[in-house]
């Protein structure tokens, strides 16, 4: 027993020092992702879902506020005409390395098609293809993203 308890101290201290560099690593994406979108990633709400055909990327304000919504229309907007062009580069600083899914995703950017479209307090990217390894890397992506920006399918 008193070898375990020995043991556990250390664990412990482990963990709560991998949760510390967890959150400043989420601290750090939050801060670029603000660049990068223009509006505070605490307030604002991505999603990420995966559908059969694709998927999409959805970013709205949490509150009233016009100029943020407008900032999120104008930022999904460019990342719908980069990703056309098969240039991740928006996700790539904001995640701070080689996000999954893109190197694929650029390769076949012939076969997807990227749709923005209004939400009332944003807006969303639509992906749509028929090319399944497409599909996969989109699925990779998307995954990749609900991970790092700590969020679900709501």
């Amino acid at each position: 027993m008193r070898n375990s308890r020995a043991l556990a101290l250390p664990l412990v201290l482990a963990l709560a020092a991998c949760h510390k560099r967890d959150d400043a690593a989420f601290a750090a994406l939050q801060s670029r992702g603000q660049e990068a979108m223009g509006v505070d990633q605490y307030t604002s709400s991505h999603r990420f879902e995966s559908l059969a055909d694709g998927g999409r990327i959805e970013l709205q304000r949490d509150m009233e506020d016009s100029l943020g919504v407008a900032q999120i229309r104008r930022h999904l907007q460019g990342i719908a005409m980069a990703f056309r062009a098969g240039r991740f580069d928006t996700p790539m600083f904001v995640h701070a390395r080689s996000v999954p899914g893109t190197a694929v995703m650029t390769s076949h950017r012939d076969a997807i098609t990227y749709t923005y479209r209004d939400l009332p307090r944003g807006g969303e990217v639509r992906i749509t293809t028929r090319d399944s390894v497409a599909i996969a890397a989109i699925h990779e992506f998307l995954a990749f993203q609900r991970m790092d920006h700590h969020v679900g399918m709501r």
